[in-house]
């Protein structure tokens, strides 16, 4: 790749990158999944905090073996159009990254086989081969989501006006409003209100025709 690329595109990931919420899978494997998925609705609803929403729901998880990152990990779907959206940007000089609420621990080996190229996510604390049910480091919250893309562009010399955002929550909203174009993928309606565009259908290849590219 020479020269700067022409756009950068920050996705969300989890009902965005992916078909599915991990903290819910997660909270399945541990019982919790009632109040998780509740909570989880409410805070991409944007009716409570998401930082305190997510150690609220982390704390379930306590008592969970690690052998459950590879478990869910196997349960994760990629979007439809996912593919085809990277090898569209790729081959056009352009990045694509994720920045994400949900966990390293799941997106990591998601992100290296699907060829991203920036990712960002949360934590999880282990201790003796268990969750405890808290987070290390910073919490991936709606300004952290707006700075990371910020952060990438000023790193691959893409100016923000050449930067996009795709989310469906809350959470999102910052990270849309920071970004040159904020896209809302099947999203709640306080995201499609605010968003610069929508795409209603589960395929993320629809964002190459909105930047003038091909898949």
């Amino acid at each position: 790749m020479t020269g700067p690329a022409r756009f950068l595109v920050v996705l969300d990931a989890d009902s965005t990158l992916i078909e599915n919420e991990v903290i819910e899978l997660l909270a399945d494997a541990a019982g919790s999944l009632a109040l998780v998925a509740e909570v989880t609705e409410r805070a991409m609803l944007g009716e409570i905090d998401f930082a305190e929403s997510l150690r609220e729901r982390v704390r379930t998880l306590a008592g969970l073996p690690t052998g459950v990152f590879e478990e869910v990990g196997r349960l994760v779907r990629p979007t439809l159009g996912v593919p085809n959206l990277i090898a569209g940007l790729h081959s056009n000089g352009s990045l694509i990254g994720v920045v994400s609420g949900g966990f390293h621990e799941i997106l990591d080996p998601l992100a290296e086989t699907l060829g991203l190229d920036h990712w960002r996510a949360n934590r999880l604390e282990v201790a003796d081969g268990r969750l405890t049910g808290g987070l290390l480091g910073p919490i991936i919250d709606a300004a952290a989501k707006a700075a990371t893309l910020r952060e990438w562009a000023a790193l691959e010399c893409v100016a923000l006006p050449q930067t996009v955002a795709v989310g469906d929550g809350a959470n999102d909203l910052q990270m849309l409003h920071a970004a040159g174009l904020g896209i809302a993928f099947n999203a709640k309606p306080v995201v499609r209100e605010q968003a610069d565009l929508a795409i209603d259908i589960r395929d993320l290849s629809q964002v190459l025709p909105m930047l003038g590219l091909r898949g």
